[in-house]
């Protein structure tokens, strides 16, 4: 979870200041997690590593192909899960979708958008439910006027999360 976690911290902080994750990392860190798991665990590591790569990434496109978030976030979701390997993407994942949520409202507070984000989101499930699964002709990361939220620091603080919660420094931070 360690290269997970240096994967993610470095991409997220790169897409909260210029709003992109560029392939040199997300090439990089995959690269890195297949050799280390090759080298380290042999074939069943490998395995692990290319299964949580195609879950967690595999997730992430789906939001990509209805252009709700960009292919970056889903090459860095994708070295990410490859590090934490299948069991660690379901975790990353979850960790990941409360933290996207959690600045997901942090960012319609401070926006002001409220009842504008409550409509899009009423919008949007009417659409998807009457269209199917499809780019909405208004509602995406293309339109100018929307708010652009950084998943990559979403990523980056569920995947700290679980790092934190499934190592022994959780026992110095929580007392036992």
């Amino acid at each position: 979870m360690l290269g997970a976690a240096l994967c993610a911290i470095i991409g997220g902080v790169i897409d909260a200041r210029s709003s992109r994750i560029p392939n040199w990392l997300t090439y990089t860190a995959f690269g890195l997690a297949m050799a280390t798991r090759a080298i380290w665990g042999g074939w069943p590591a490998l395995k692990q590593g290319l299964w949580g790569a195609l879950l967690g990434g595999g997730v992430l496109f789906l939001f990509f192909l209805v252009r709700g978030m960009g292919a970056g976030d889903v090459k860095l979701m994708a070295a990410v899960s490859a590090w934490a390997g299948f069991h660690g993407a379901v975790e990353v994942l979850i960790a990941s979708a409360f933290a996207g949520g959690g600045l997901a409202l942090l960012y319609m507070v401070f926006y002001k958008r409220v009842v504008s984000t409550i409509r899009n989101l009423g919008a949007l499930l009417k659409f998807h439910l009457t269209s199917g699964i499809r780019p909405h002709p208004e509602l995406s990361i293309q339109n100018t006027a929307a708010i652009r939220l950084p998943y990559g620091l979403a990523i980056a603080i569920g995947t700290i999360y679980v790092l934190i919660s499934t190592s022994n420094v959780s026992g110095v931070i929580y007392g036992h």
